[in-house]
C-alpha cells in the first residue's frame, strides 16, 4: 500500500499521466534505493578555443524547477522568449537591445512559435495566446483540450499545437479559429514532454507517446501514414515507455527521430518507411546535425556522432555523463550542449573531445541552443538569455 501512494502521489504531481523525470522511479516499487548514475564532475582539459559572451539579458523568472517547452525563437533579426508567469519580451538579435516587452500573466507552458507578424505560446490551463510580433500586443486567445506541451508551430498561416492529452489541433494564424484537430489514444503513462512537430511541404510530422510517427495534411489534419519507430514492452507501464519526446529533423526528404527506449531511427518522409534504426542510442533530449552526420544526446547524457546513410555510431562523448545535457546545437567544427549546471560546452565534431567551456548562471539549460550565422544563443530555466561566440586562441 505504501508503494502505491508514493505512485500515486507522483503521477498527480506531475499532471496524472506524464513524468518529468524517471530516475529511480522503479525502485518504487521494489522498495530499493536509487542506483542512478551520479552526473560526472567537470574535469580539467586543454581549452582549444575561447568562448566570448556578447549579450546576456534576463527574461523574468524563466520556468523555474518545472519541466516545460520554454525556448526562444528567432525571426526577422529578433529573438523572442517568455517565461512561466507570462512575461515576454523581444530583443535584437545582434546587440540584445530590447525592442518591446509584455506582461501577460499567464501561465506559459510552451512557445514562443514565431512566424513574421505573429508570436504565439501555450499556457499550462489549456489556452494558446498570439501575440503581434511587432509589439506585443495581442491579437487572440483560444481554449484548447490540455496543457500546451510542445512548441506552438506556424506554416502557411496555420498554427499547429500539441497538448498532453494526445491531440494535434490547427487554427488559423491571423484568427485564432479552429480549422481542425487529430487526436491519437496515448498510454496510461508517458515522460512529460512532448516533440514539437514538423511542417514538411504540406504535411505535420508527430511523435506520439505509444511510439508512432504520425503524418497528417496541413490544410485539413487527415492521416497519410503512421510508422511504429519503437515497440512498448514489459510487464509494467513504466517498462514500457517508449515516447518520442525529442523532436524529429528532417534533412532532404527524410525524417530522424529518437525514442526514450527504442533507439533512433530514419524514415523517409513521403511514405513513412523505416529505412534504418540503431536500437542502442536512444533520446528523449534530441539531436543536431550537419550535412552529413546526426549528433544525439542520448538517455544517459552521453553524446553520439551518427551517420545519416546507416545510423552507424562513429564516437561517443561520456565525459559529460548525466549531466542532464540539451540536445546538441551544431556550428561550424563544434557541438555544443548545455547541462545542468549552467555550462555551455562546445566539442569537436571530429571526436567529441572537450574544446572550451562557459558558465552562463547557476541554474540549469534544457533548451537546446539556437544557432543564427556563428553565433550561439542559449536559454536557462532561470530565464537568462545569452548570445556566445566562440573564437581561436
Amino acid at each position: 500500500m505504501k508503494y502505491f501512494l508514493i505512485v500515486l502521489i507522483a503521477l498527480t504531481l506531475t499532471g496524472c499521466t506524464a513524468l518529468d523525470s524517471l530516475s529511480g522511479i522503479t525502485d518504487y516499487f521494489t522498495g530499493g534505493e536509487d542506483n542512478t548514475d551520479p552526473p560526472h564532475e567537470l574535469q580539467d582539459y586543454n581549452a582549444e578555443i575561447e568562448i566570448d559572451i556578447l549579450w546576456k539579458e534576463r527574461v523574468g523568472v524563466g520556468s523555474k524547477d518545472y519541466f516545460l517547452k520554454l525556448v526562444p525563437a528567432i525571426k526577422d533579426g529578433r529573438i523572442f522568449a517568455g517565461d512561466m508567469e507570462g512575461e515576454v519580451e523581444a530583443f535584437e538579435l545582434l546587440s540584445g537591445d530590447s525592442v518591446w516587452d509584455a506582461d501577460l500573466e499567464m501561465p506559459f507552458s510552451s512557445g514562443p512559435g514565431v512566424s513574421t507578424g505573429t508570436v504565439v505560446f501555450g499556457t499550462s490551463d489549456a489556452r494558446v495566446l498570439a501575440l503581434n510580433a511587432g509589439n506585443g500586443e495581442e491579437l487572440w486567445n483560444f481554449p484548447v483540450s490540455s496543457e500546451v506541451a510542445a512548441v506552438p508551430v506556424i506554416a502557411q498561416g496555420v498554427v499547429i499545437i500539441r497538448t498532453t492529452d494526445g491531440k494535434v489541433t490547427a487554427l488559423d494564424e491571423s484568427t485564432g479559429r479552429l480549422l481542425w484537430d487529430y487526436e491519437l489514444i496515448m498510454p496510461a503513462l508517458s515522460i512529460r514532454g512532448t516533440g514539437n512537430p514538423v511542417v514538411v511541404n504540406n504535411n505535420v510530422i508527430c511523435g506520439f507517446a505509444n511510439g508512432k510517427l504520425v503524418s497528417l495534411r496541413l490544410n485539413d489534419g487527415k492521416h497519410v501514414w503512421d510508422a511504429s519507430i519503437a515497440i512498448p514492452g514489459g510487464r509494467s507501464e513504466i517498462e514500457r515507455l517508449v515516447d518520442l519526446s525529442a523532436d524529429p529533423l528532417v534533412i532532404d526528404g527524410t525524417i530522424y527521430v529518437a525514442s526514450y527506449k527504442g533507439g533512433t531511427s530514419a524514415v523517409i518522409e513521403q511514405q513513412g518507411e523505416v529505412i534504418w534504426r540503431n536500437p542502442d542510442i536512444s533520446s528523449y533530449r534530441g539531436m543536431g546535425s550537419d550535412w552529413r552526420y546526426l549528433y544525439v544526446t542520448d538517455v544517459n547524457s552521453d553524446i553520439w556522432q551518427l551517420d545519416q546513410r546507416n545510423g552507424a555510431s562513429l564516437w561517443k562523448q561520456s565525459d559529460l555523463h548525466q549531466r542532464k545535457l540539451t540536445a546538441p546545437a551544431v556550428l561550424e567544427n563544434y557541438v555544443v550542449v548545455g547541462d545542468f549546471e549552467g555550462y555551455v560546452h562546445w566539442l569537436s565534431k571530429t571526436d567529441g573531445r572537450q574544446l572550451a567551456r562557459i558558465r552562463i548562471t547557476d541554474e540549469p539549460i534544457d533548451a537546446q541552443p539556437i544557432v543564427v550565422d556563428d553565433v550561439i544563443y542559449v536559454y536557462a530555466k532561470d530565464g537568462t538569455l545569452a548570445a556566445l561566440k566562440a573564437k581561436t586562441l
